[in-house]
């Protein structure tokens, strides 16, 4: 008798689960788990957790969901601690099991702890791509596919090159459920192991962890009219309707980007495709990029030279990242999207690139830090998307332009000329000199006043 366990990752969902559906015709018993590491916590990331409370508030709601999901077909959903070839190990051993299943990732850490558990070799891992577009085997071979997102964007759109549609779930198939003595997952339990305070703030971005809240999202946004303005709203600094706010639903897999892409196609051919329902397909294809160049970039991904040849003129100054983190700066429009982020773990793209291009070019930090510190805070963190759009802004990306650097000022103007953002999120209660000690480190008088 075969028996396996699904561990469940960044794919937190039934549906368009690859993986799950393959250990399911393997498998006579299965059983399901979620692995949380404790260093996840610790400040070991540049001194920030790798997990933050917003992100980890709205993991453990999508848990609970998944939990409840999997009661209907008479299965539970378990917690063990540790890194995986730790924790699975011994239940290996006791519970015989041939079988592991889990969803392939494009990170760095993440492949190389499942490969620790691919080097027990008493089971049989089972795994797939499930958070991409493409299959692996799909993407382009040109040596100059990758050099550019354009080079990439034009190589995938060919008509040869076709998405599949998102496979569907059937409880009825799942096998037998597999007895683990192990704690079922249990919502305040975990939920405390990450989160000190629990109260939310009342600007919390209506955010809700969990397959079921992300389908009826998707489902309610491609029932508007929003779809075919995106590209004309996109930008903005605020507003609920003006993107699709399906990051955090797809960096924690409740959707896959299959499942997004189809419900886009289907508004098309029902309302009708312009610039701005393609301009969402564009915005899937940046994340499917940085995915895979993820997985090609390697450890490249996260050391300060990156792909550039030389490594970028910046420093370190702790009173300055402080600053940019409490959003204490001279710049009321990087203080705004700061403290956006601070309390409620989310930030516009603009705003993202605002506050990049403020801690590079104008604090002359070093851009780890800044990726470091957006991902314990964002709710939707991506390990591809974030430290390839921090290396982007830096110019140690990929980008043939060489980095990015906003005129903070213009963006304010264009952005928010009447300055809504900023007094929303009290930007103009920042501190008034930059520096406390000036170049001699003499210090610096506060102004009068």
């Amino acid at each position: 008798m075969s028996q396996g366990i699904y561990c469940f990752t960044q794919d937190l969902r039934l549906e368009d689960n690859a993986a799950l559906n393959q250990l399911s015709i393997e498998c006579d018993r299965i059983a399901f788990v979620y692995i949380i590491n404790p260093n996840w916590f610790r400040p070991l990331n540049y001194q920030q957790r790798e997990i933050g409370e917003h992100r980890w508030r709205f993991i453990c709601q999508s848990l609970q969901a998944l939990a409840s999901n999997l009661s209907l077909y008479g299965h539970k959903l378990h917690v063990v601690y540790g890194e995986p070839h730790i924790a699975l190990a011994p239940l290996i051993e006791a519970f015989n099991l041939s079988h592991i299943g889990v969803a392939n990732s494009v990170g760095l850490n993440e492949r190389r702890a499942w490969r620790a558990v691919d080097a027990l070799k008493q089971v049989r891992v089972v795994s797939a791509w499930q958070s991409t577009l493409l299959q692996a085997e799909q993407l382009p071979t040109a040596d100059n596919s990758f050099v550019s997102f354009t080079h990439f964007r034009k190589a995938v759109e060919q008509p040869e090159i076709t998405i599949d549609p998102p496979l569907s779930f059937s409880g009825e198939n799942l096998p037998r459920s597999l007895t683990l003595n192990l704690p079922e997952f249990d919502f305040k339990r975990e939920l405390a192991l990450g989160v000190k305070s629990h109260p939310v703030s009342e600007k919390q971005v209506p955010f809700a962890g969990g397959e079921l809240p992300a389908s009826r999202h998707l489902r309610s946004y491609f029932s508007s009219q929003a779809p075919l303005s995106y590209k004309q709203t996109r930008n903005a600094l605020d507003e609920w309707s003006s993107s699709t706010k399906l990051s955090p639903y797809l960096s924690q897999g409740n959707l896959s980007a299959r499942q997004v892409w189809q419900q886009k196609q289907r508004y098309e051919a029902q309302f009708g495709a312009n610039e701005s329902t393609y301009w969402i397909g564009f915005e899937l294809l940046w994340r499917e990029y940085f995915q895979w160049l993820a997985l090609r970039q390697g450890s490249k991904l996260f050391t300060f030279k990156g792909n550039a040849k030389k490594a970028p003129l910046t420093t370190f100054s702790p009173e300055r990242f402080i600053k940019w983190q409490q959003g204490t700066t001279p710049c009321a429009l990087v203080n705004a999207c700061m403290n956006q982020l601070r309390e409620t773990g989310y930030m516009s793209n603009r705003g993202r690139q605002i506050v990049a291009s403020y801690l590079v070019n104008e604090l002359a930090l070093d851009w780890r830090y800044g990726a470091a510190y957006f991902q314990a805070q964002l709710i939707d963190y991506d390990v591809a998307a974030n430290w390839g759009n921090w290396q982007y802004i830096a110019g140690v990306g990929v980008d043939p332009r060489g980095g990015r650097h906003f005129s903070i000022e213009k963006q304010q103007q264009r952005y928010d000329p009447n300055q809504d953002f900023i007094h929303r999120w009290q930007g103009e209660q920042g501190a008034t000199n930059l520096d406390s000690v000036d170049a001699a480190d003499w210090p610096v008088a506060l102004a009068e006043g």
